[in-house]
Formats: structure tokens, C-alpha cells, sequence
């Protein structure tokens, strides 16, 4: 999978559906996930789908992975975790001066905020081997 090219039809769709003011900041929230999952020891395949009608990105021995913009938050957007994993929790005490959460299910972002790559890249490194890592303490953080 390539980051520029979105090979599922209805994820274009999705991804052509966000307002512009949106549209960029959310491509590149893709081509983190997808950077990370190249770079991520141990992921082969990463498969790019809708979950919810959310853009998805799933990997054998991962968690599942949710990237989206809501309109009734029309400044924010977010990368979601499963809500009944460690993931968030871990992140939070990772990352806690670095990221803002929601709840034990996301990191969002304001549309004016820098993204911090090397946090968010660690943090979806986590979640792309959270099954082979999940006994670990700290998620093998």
C-alpha cells in the first residue's frame, strides 16, 4: 500500500467526503498509520477498510486502528484505539505532556495543532503488535 494512493473506493469516498480545511490534516494522519506500519518490525500487511464508516487500518496481530473527523467537532479530529485494550492508558502515560486523549479511546487532534510524529508513530507501532505485546508491562513500551 502506497500513501498517496487509496486503493479501496469507499475509503476514497470517505476521505473525499472531509472539508477541505480537514481533508490534508486527515491524509496525513493516513500516511502516518501507513509509515508506521512499514516501519513497524513484524507487520507484513496492513489492510485499509471501514470500520464504523471510519477509514480502518487492520493487521494480523494488531489492534484495530480508526482515523475520522466528526462534524458536530468541525476543528478536531482523531485516531481511535479499542476502547477495552490498555492501549490508550499506556499512551497516556507515555505520552501524557505530548498528546491530548479521549477517554481510553483516542488521541485527537485540533485542526491548528503540529502533529508529533515520533509520538504518534510509537503509539501506533503499539497498537499494529498489540496482540503479540499485549502481556507485556507498558505494552513493551
Amino acid at each position: 500500500m502506497t500513501c498517496s494512493e487509496i486503493e479501496n473506493p469507499e475509503v476514497s469516498q470517505v476521505f473525499n467526503s472531509y472539508p477541505p480545511h480537514i481533508h490534508s490534516k486527515m491524509m496525513r494522519l493516513r500516511q502516518l498509520v501507513i509509515g508506521a506500519a512499514s516501519e513497524t518490525e513484524g507487520v507484513d500487511t496492513l489492510e485499509e477498510t471501514l470500520k464504523w464508516g471510519e477509514p480502518a487500518y487492520l493487521t494480523k496481530g494488531g489492534s484495530t486502528i480508526r482515523i475520522d473527523w466528526k462534524k458536530r467537532t468541525p476543528d478536531k479530529y482523531a485516531i481511535y484505539f479499542i476502547c477495552t485494550t490498555p492501549l490508550v492508558e499506556t499512551f497516556k502515560e507515555l505520552y501524557g505532556e505530548q498528546l491530548n486523549f479521549e477517554d481510553n479511546r483516542a488521541i485527537v487532534f485540533s485542526e491548528s495543532d503540529a502533529l508529533p510524529v515520533d509520538a504518534l508513530k510509537h503509539c501506533i507501532s503499539i497498537a499494529l503488535t498489540y496482540h503479540r505485546v499485549k502481556h507485556l508491562p507498558m505494552l513493551g513500551a
